[in-house]
């Protein structure tokens, strides 16, 4: 089968096996936002070039957003595999060419307000044989919108979404914090783990924000540090806000799914707050797509 990934900037593409092995992958900066609304299947045909034939299509991410090709209705929190699978939507297109789009999950939190995902609950789901068959763990997903997963028997019993990444771009590029910053993505340990520090200290986020500006007026943060001093004050306050407290998998590990980078910076933050944390292989996207299609009714691939 075809396992299609895209998201909002990009696409990737997985040529799997009859047993959900990776045979060959291909990505392209051909996110839902560089389509035109009527764009997607020739986008679609064009990236998959000569893997174009009658091989079963199935995916996941915002390709299933208003955004993107069809809308299709989040499934909701507990959901498994065979949950998701279900609402799946066919969508057909040229000379009798079809695929199906997952439909992404929702929750709501405590106080009733609503919290969703696309794409990721395919990550999880394919990242299942590595996470307990029973009892409670927490993934971490690092992006633009952070996702913090309760893993509970065997599904997603709820998570909760943090905006950091987008706080950061937009503080970075459009605040007058941004201004005291050097261009460049060096990343310096020591002061984004003085970053995650100044978290835990009384104040509160909107405090330490302006704190950052400060150190960097006085010269106590470097132009060329900044971006990691103040990196590590937005992870530290997602940490305190969302990592669990006092549920956790009998191992205490946070599991990370995402980019390397991202997941690596993570892990440092995890690490200098007093969290085990491990890495899983973000590919496993690929065999979460390839469980949802086990799933679908015999014969639905072909029509």
């Amino acid at each position: 089968m075809i396992a299609v990934d895209w998201g909002t900037s990009s696409l990737r593409i997985y040529r799997l096996d009859e047993t959900g092995a990776i045979r060959a992958r291909r990505e392209a900066p051909a996110g839902i936002m560089t389509v035109a609304a009527d764009g997607f299947a020739a986008t679609l045909e064009a990236q998959l070039g000569d893997w174009i034939d009658d091989t079963p299509i199935v995916m996941s991410g915002m390709i299933g957003s208003r955004q993107g090709w069809r809308e299709v209705p989040y499934a909701e929190c507990p959901s498994g595999a065979a949950d998701i699978a279900r609402l799946m939507q066919k969508i057909e297109w040229g000379n009798g060419r079809r695929a199906w789009i997952a439909p992404g999950l929702s929750c709501r939190d405590g106080s009733g307000v609503p919290d969703v995902m696309r794409g990721e609950e395919t990550q999880i789901i394919g990242a299942a044989a590595e996470l307990p068959a029973t009892g409670a763990a927490t993934i971490c997903l690092p992006g633009t919108h952070s996702k913090w997963v309760r893993w509970r028997d065997g599904g997603i019993a709820g998570f909760a979404t943090a905006m950091t990444g987008e706080v950061f771009a937009v503080l970075r590029r459009h605040s007058i914090l941004g201004r005291l910053m050097a261009e460049g993505d060096a990343h310096d340990s020591a002061t984004f783990a003085a970053g995650l520090r100044r978290a835990d200290e009384a104040g509160g986020l909107l405090h330490h924000l302006f704190g950052a500006r400060t150190r960097g007026l006085v010269g106590e943060v470097s132009e060329s540090a900044l971006p990691s001093y103040l990196s590590g004050i937005l992870i530290g306050h997602e940490i305190a806000a969302l990592a669990p407290q006092g549920e956790r998998d009998a191992a205490g590990v946070i599991h990370l799914i995402g980019a390397a980078g991202l997941v690596s910076l993570y892990r440092e933050a995890l690490a200098g707050c007093g969290r085990d944390s491990r890495i899983i292989d973000s590919d496993c996207v690929a065999r979460g797509l390839f469980l949802l299609a086990a799933h679908l009714p015999s014969g639905s691939s072909d029509g």
